[in-house]
């Protein structure tokens, strides 16, 4: 067999050595990390339904209002506790408003209040982890006890004590819920970075004479992006469900607004009666939180290196 091979003439040898790279190249095409995630996140096809409702929820919520010529705070005191029909989608409350406005408008803001306090606990989480990670020692321990104070206090009970204080807004919503959703995110880019720290490529850093704010943001941070943004995907539906529960009891929105909370709330008197009511924005809110959940299991293996092959 080595004497066939060393038999050939250079320019066939050549030629078999090229397509032999070729046919490799072929077989296993080069991807990047991400590249490599999203092709494992597409074959999950509970994680791609998901990604599908929530996207069609965000369109609903920013078009669905216009589809109407009703507005969420109209009321139509002839038109009170109708049912669904052609005029009204899903029918009215006591006050004759359209429930399919109010939910699609509430839809917006708890979508909106979802995915803004996660993106502001994902800056404080990562900010105050990574800091905590890197530094270690004293520094380190101060801020790891700070956290761990803060834990043994329900989250609920900061949010409530604050909304009592700032007042039943968006805004105090969102202050409220920043200062206490970030530990979790905290915590966990603490343990990345200790992990990550000593690697080969953070001491060559380290080397060169870079900084400790461009280690930790420039290599270390970018490198914990997976977990960091699994850890985000799971606040969204978390925060979520936190605004309609304090909706729910009267201490979230506030009349007219509407979010899918506060259309619960407002469906509770007539719910043997309006079942329809309830109906709607309890399904909104079900269907939104597996659907979160879906796309945070489905990202959660798709960036997990152990499972790529």
């Amino acid at each position: 067999m080595d004497q066939a091979w060393a038999d050939l003439p250079d320019e066939d040898f050549t030629r078999l050595k090229d397509s032999a790279r070729q046919t490799d190249a072929i077989a296993r095409p080069s991807k990047s990390y991400w590249q490599d995630a999203w092709s494992r996140f597409r074959k999950d096809p509970l994680a791609m339904i998901g990604l599908f409702i929530i996207v069609v929820i965000a369109i609903a919520a920013i078009v669905g209002p216009w589809l109407s010529q009703y507005t969420y705070d109209g009321q139509d005191i002839a038109n009170q506790n109708q049912g669904p029909s052609g005029e009204h989608w899903f029918g009215t409350d006591k006050f004759g408003r359209d429930i399919f406005v109010r939910a699609m408008y509430g839809a917006r803001i708890s979508l909106t209040i979802g995915v803004a306090v996660a993106a502001i606990n994902l800056v404080i989480g990562v900010i105050y982890g990574g800091i905590s990670g890197y530094l270690g020692g004293k520094v380190d321990m101060v801020m790891m006890r700070i956290v761990d104070i803060m834990i043994g206090v329900p989250d609920l009970l900061y949010i409530i004590l604050l909304m009592m204080f700032l007042g039943n807004t968006i805004e105090s919503i969102l202050l409220a819920m920043s200062l206490t959703y970030w530990i979790g995110t905290a915590r966990m880019v603490r343990s990345q970075v200790i992990t990550l720290k000593h690697q080969e490529y953070v001491l060559a850093a380290r080397a060169t004479g870079s900084s400790n704010m461009r280690i930790l943001f420039k290599h270390l941070i970018p490198n914990s992006m997976g977990p960091i943004i699994v850890t985000v995907t799971f606040l969204v539906p978390s925060a979520i469900f936190t605004e309609a529960f304090l909706s729910f009891l009267g201490i979230g929105i506030q009349v007219p607004m509407a979010s899918w909370g506060t259309l619960v709330n407002d469906a509770v008197p007539t719910l043997f009666t309006q079942p329809y009511q309830m109906l709607f924005p309890a399904i909104a809110i079900s269907v939104t939180m597996f659907a979160l959940n879906f796309i945070g299991d489905g990202l959660r293996d798709a960036l997990d290196p152990r499972l790529k092959k």
